[in-house]
């Protein structure tokens, strides 16, 4: 009997242990909240990048992206869309203000996709220096554009007609135009889940309001790639760098020109290298480039196979560093532009090293030392006929008129006595034939 009771006084201590044990919850994973603003680049691929990356070390419930782009570089659209694609975190795409252009990619990829009152989705059309892109570079981003749209169960054609002006939807677009739509009408054609005011309402329709938010933004190194990698600018640190670098060997001076070339191409490819744009086989062909260039200029003389392979160095490294080759290459068209005019510039107003001497002919032939022209009065003899009164072997002496000039032939002997015809004046020298009696 005591054992029973002792049993009995053992369950109930180890009843009300347990009772009194606090109980751990699990809390919620964190919604991140990213904000897809400005223009879309090298910079912001970065960002977003590392976004999902923490999102995904910390087990987060969903990333929600709140987009106001008008839109930017095709390729770093294309990245941003494979990241989000890969990842298991589902994504929320929240259009505050607009997802234009290569910001209707990122819109249409994600796998919630809701707009708020006043905003716009489309007019996605890639451009290339303010023109239509080549057909090869439409063809992939409509692509790009319909799969993303299918795979989230979206009208893919109505994606397309967001880039493909060509395309003619009846009830949605006419033929010519680019479609942009309004949040009621991408909920009608099914584009959209929702309309939306803000991010509390869209975190409290799809059951998060009660997560803990990360709230995310560009670090300083990401604001410093997204200015470097901006069109604009990379093209204007691209012309000042080839710039400094041609003045620095042409012109004399304490470095100052090459000193700023060489910093705004560290700028230059230090940003797209951090983009993850590039790799450093850029820098090290650029730095190749310059090398051979200066043996060409400084050492050999011509333009033999150290120049070549100097320019196609150069021309190899920057297209490497740049998004796409069409970038590349518009982005050193411009600058060897610029580069060609500050060398212009430079070489009438600074004083000029030796080595341009070689390339260009400064010297200037004039009367005072020694140089004339040769007389108006020789190039009339042309036509004119005469006689030989020396032997021409082929040179000698004729008589035109009442005039002795000194004559040569084209190669052949011609006696003395002889009628002779003057064919052609080359300087100062003037050529006869015999004439057949």
């Amino acid at each position: 009997m005591k054992n029973v009771f002792r049993v009995f006084w053992l369950l109930c201590l180890i009843i009300f242990g347990f009772s009194t044990m606090p109980v751990h919850t699990q809390e919620p994973s964190p919604v991140y909240i990213v904000p897809v603003k400005g223009t879309i680049d090298g910079g912001m691929q970065t960002f977003i990048n590392r976004a999902y990356a923490e999102a995904e070390e910390n087990n987060a419930a969903v990333v929600l992206l709140e987009i106001d782009t008008p839109g930017g570089l095709v390729w770093s659209a294309v990245q941003i869309r494979n990241t989000i694609h890969r990842s298991e975190i589902p994504t929320i795409a929240f259009v505050e203000e607009g997802a234009i252009s290569a910001g209707a990619l990122i819109a249409l990829v994600s796998e919630t996709l809701v707009m708020a009152p006043g905003s716009t989705m489309g007019a996605a059309e890639p451009q290339l220096g303010g023109q239509l892109a080549d057909a090869k570079t439409l063809s992939y981003w409509v692509g790009q554009l319909e799969a993303a749209a299918e795979e989230n169960g979206r009208d893919p054609l109505i994606a397309r007609a967001m880039a493909d002006a060509a395309l003619e939807i009846p009830g949605v677009v006419q033929e010519g135009e680019l479609l942009t739509l309004t949040p009621q009408r991408a909920l009608e054609l099914g584009m959209i889940d929702s309309i939306l005011p803000d991010r509390q309402a869209v975190l409290e329709e799809y059951g998060f309001d009660e997560n803990p938010r990360v709230e995310l933004e560009p670090e300083f190194a990401e604001f410093f790639v997204r200015w470097i990698t901006d069109p604009y600018v990379s093209t204007i640190l691209l012309t000042v760098g080839l710039a400094g670098l041609v003045l620095e060997i042409f012109t004399v001076g304490f470095g100052i020109a090459g000193t700023i070339g060489l910093a705004s191409l560290s700028l230059y490819f230090a940003g797209h290298i951090i983009a993850g744009l590039t790799g450093f086989e850029a820098i090290l062909l650029f730095i190749l480039g310059v090398i051979l260039l200066a043996v060409e200029t400084l050492v050999l003389p011509g333009f033999g196979v150290a120049g070549i392979g100097g320019v196609a160095a150069l021309i190899a490294g920057i297209i490497m560093a740049s998004p796409t080759v069409n970038h590349g290459v518009s982005s050193l068209v411009i600058a060897i532009i610029g580069t060609g005019v500050l060398l212009a510039i430079s070489v009438k107003f600074l004083p000029t090293r030796k080595v341009w001497k070689r390339l260009i002919l400064g010297d200037r032939q004039v009367s005072e030392e020694g140089y004339n022209a040769p007389s108006t009065e020789l190039r009339e003899l042309v036509g004119l006929e005469g006689v030989s009164i020396t032997p021409l072997r082929p040179s000698g002496a004729v008589k035109i008129g009442d005039k002795r000039v000194d004559v040569v032939t084209q190669g052949g002997f011609i006696s003395s006595g002889s009628k002779v015809k003057v064919v052609k004046v080359e300087g100062t020298r003037v050529v006869v034939e015999r004439l057949n009696d």
